[in-house]
């Protein structure tokens, strides 16, 4: 297939906008937008630069977003990285996958409705969810061993021992050695990721569009949901069944 050269120029302005941006909405800037949704030719352009760049293209709502795949670490971030950013300096594997655990408890907060919209609600503070954490693991370290705990893949009880090895600071510490400080790195994070807006005079979290879009459509949507569900329902699940049968 032959492409114009217009075609081809409106492809890089867009692929280099999204690249900047990471998103490209309607309201934003509309002549690129329309660029994208109303020409198939300039969409099979882009969404092949993003494959060539290891992402995807996808539209949402009235929104188009650059999503890295799992294995770019160029545009999206390594374990090490991650781990220099959301832990202390002499943080260690289990200090990050506490780090991932606390997203993943965020998200499981906000997102499990079964409605039109998979969000259940608008905003959480930040010591109810820091009540939370504290107790799903308290919960899985009791009710697993440890070789359970490896069979189903979330070692509980290393990410315990690295929440319980936090201070406490009712001042709110900012530093990453405190449990406030810990989480604040992490909300910090995910607000610059433009994910969640974190009002910290208020002591609480609320999501953006984009987590939004990203939930509904992409991460739990149908061809997700069995990966999603696995992560995020089958332990507690299981559980409730080990309590059942005790």
């Amino acid at each position: 297939m032959s492409y114009q050269l217009e075609e081809i120029k409106l492809s890089q302005q867009i692929f280099y906008h999204l690249l900047s941006e990471t998103e490209l909405s309607e309201q934003t800037d509309k002549a690129l937008y329309y660029a994208y949704t109303s020409s198939e030719n300039v969409m099979n352009l882009v969404k092949s630069q993003g494959e060539i760049a290891n992402c995807s293209i996808e539209r949402y709502g009235s929104s188009i977003y650059l999503i890295p795949k799992e294995t770019n670490e160029w545009l999206g971030f390594s374990k090490r990285e991650l781990k220099k950013i959301l832990c202390k300096s002499s943080g260690t594997d289990k200090d990050y996958y506490l780090s991932q655990f606390v997203i993943l408890t965020l998200l499981v907060e906000f997102y499990d409705g079964q409605g039109v919209s998979s969000k259940s609600r608008d905003f959480i503070r930040i010591g109810e969810l820091q009540n939370i954490i504290a107790s799903r693991l308290k919960e899985g370290a009791s009710y697993y061993e440890e070789e359970v705990q490896q069979q189903v893949g979330i070692a509980y009880s290393n990410m315990l021992e690295a929440f319980e090895a936090l201070r406490s600071d009712e001042k709110g510490s900012k530093q990453k050695t405190t449990k406030e400080g810990f989480l604040h790195g992490i909300f910090k994070f995910l607000q610059q990721q433009q994910l969640i807006e974190y009002i910290e005079a208020d002591e609480m979290i609320t999501t953006t569009k984009k987590l939004d879009h990203l939930m509904d459509f992409n991460l739990l949507n149908q061809n997700h949901f069995k990966r999603v569900l696995t992560v995020l329902k089958e332990v507690e699940y299981e559980s409730n069944e080990s309590n059942s049968n005790r």
